[in-house]
């Protein structure tokens, strides 16, 4: 049989999509190939600058460079290698630091002011940066203030002010000199500030200005300290040179010093055969004997006790 007008129809519509389907997988690479030839042109065509290609080496060696040197930790030599080559044409131009003059220090030496504030011969005026060299400065324990001044052609002025020794400090069986703002001057003692007041523990070298000027207050005491004892940041204890230890509360330590002031005076209490005495209860003293004054009480009781035995029977009979 022939074909209907449907079949045919159906027939066509597949063959036109077959071809459609043929036709554009045949134009598909086309499409891509005028932008990448368009594009190509015009990277082609592009007007480079002469001297780019130097231009791009050179920021390439400058940064190898630069990382090296980070890498390397060799800033601080170059850095410093700049500056010098800074001093000498300033000093060559007529700005050489010629005369620095000092004033305010007592315990540091000149040389050791220089060579904390990082000046050399070769240092010039010019390039002198006067806050760094006050900053450098301050980083000395004994320098509490300074100030740096530029006086051209070729002055240097610095002023200072020195932190004064304070006390002894004592921790973790290391002492050291400080300052009454707590602050460290030196790790060990040099033998003229032996005599200075001995705070011990953690935290006395804060609370210690307070606690030594209510101390100074009571002269036949505190004369009497060998060494004041800071008990876990709260109270003190008190280490006599004749080996009394004295226990003060962590309140009203004023009182407990003025009764301690008023047994010894009425009682004699520090000259007796004692090795503590505990004033932390307001309502009482308490006092502890020497071993050998201890051994001594005891022996004096059991001879009372005979003797109050003996008369008993005495007067039986």
């Amino acid at each position: 049989m022939g074909q209907t007008l449907e079949e045919s129809v159906a027939m066509d519509r597949r063959g036109y999509l077959a071809q459609s389907l043929n036709m554009h997988s045949a134009r598909a690479p086309g499409r891509w190939r005028r932008p990448l030839r368009r594009w190509f042109a015009t990277l082609v065509s592009l007007d480079i600058p002469r001297g780019a290609g130097s231009a791009a080496a050179a920021m390439l060696l400058l940064g190898s460079v630069c990382y090296g040197v980070v890498k390397g930790q060799h800033a601080d030599a170059i850095v410093a290698n700049v500056r010098d080559i800074c001093d000498a044409a300033a000093n060559a131009a007529g700005f050489r630091i010629a005369e620095v003059a000092l004033a305010g220090q007592h315990e540091l030496g000149r040389d050791e002011i220089l060579k904390v504030a990082g000046i050399t011969e070769r240092s010039s005026l010019l390039f002198l940066d006067a806050a760094q060299t006050r900053a450098r400065l301050l980083t000395n324990p004994w320098i509490a203030d300074a100030t740096v001044l530029k006086l051209y052609p070729g002055q240097l002025r610095i002023e200072i002010k020195e932190r004064q020794p304070f006390a002894l400090w004592q921790k973790d069986a290391r002492t050291a000199l400080i300052a009454a703002d707590g602050t460290v001057l030196e790790p060990d003692v040099p033998a003229r500030f032996a005599k200075l007041p001995l705070v011990v523990g953690t935290g006395a070298e804060r609370v210690a200005p307070n606690f030594l000027a209510l101390l100074s207050r009571f002269p036949a005491i505190s004369s009497q300290v060998g060494a004041s004892v800071l008990v876990a940041e709260r109270r003190w204890n008190l280490h006599l040179n004749n080996g009394v230890e004295v226990l003060l509360p962590e309140d009203h330590a004023e009182a407990a010093l003025q009764t301690l002031i008023d047994l010894d005076r009425d009682k004699k209490l520090l000259s007796r055969d004692i090795v503590l005495v505990d004033l932390r209860l307001d309502d009482r003293v308490t006092v502890r004997l020497s071993d050998a004054a201890a051994a001594a009480r005891d022996e004096a009781i059991k001879a009372a006790e005979k003797n109050k035995k003996k008369q008993r029977k005495g007067g039986e009979a």
